[in-house]
């Protein structure tokens, strides 16, 4: 199905996750201008998992990633590549969460669809969907 909004934008360092979740709450707001639904319990999954994506691969891989996002009448896409051909691996939480742990748990349960593509050359592109309506 095609999209019916698009958005992409490239990140880096600190700032990362807090540029995506901007853009993830733009693309959202400019959903519900257009009439689509999206209730607030998928705002905030779309927003975690966004966030999650983008600070793993800030965090884990060298160099900048990009981020990927399209509204479509059935939910949200959220792709984020980085240059790491490595897959996420789930990790075992630590309780005092000074170790983390805890993202690609909470991706995985939030997210109706979750894949990972190799990118041509080097990279791969984490795609999570998110159901909406």
């Amino acid at each position: 199905m095609t999209p019916f909004l698009r958005r992409h934008r490239e990140l880096r360092g600190s700032g990362a996750a807090a540029q995506a979740r901007q853009e993830v709450r733009g693309i959202i707001d400019e959903a519900l201008l257009a009439g689509l639904t999206v209730r607030r319990r998928d705002e905030e999954d779309a927003l975690l998992v966004t966030c999650e994506l983008v600070t793993n691969a800030v965090r884990h891989t060298r160099g900048p990633c990009s981020l990927d996002l399209a509204v479509r009448h059935d939910g949200i896409d959220i792709d984020v590549t980085d240059h790491s051909p490595d897959p996420p691996r789930p990790r075992t939480p630590d309780p005092s969460g000074a170790l983390g742990g805890y993202g690609w748990l909470l991706v995985s349960r939030l997210a109706d669809d979750l894949s990972i593509r190799p990118v041509d050359g080097d990279g791969k592109t984490v795609h999570a969907h998110i159901c909406t309506g």
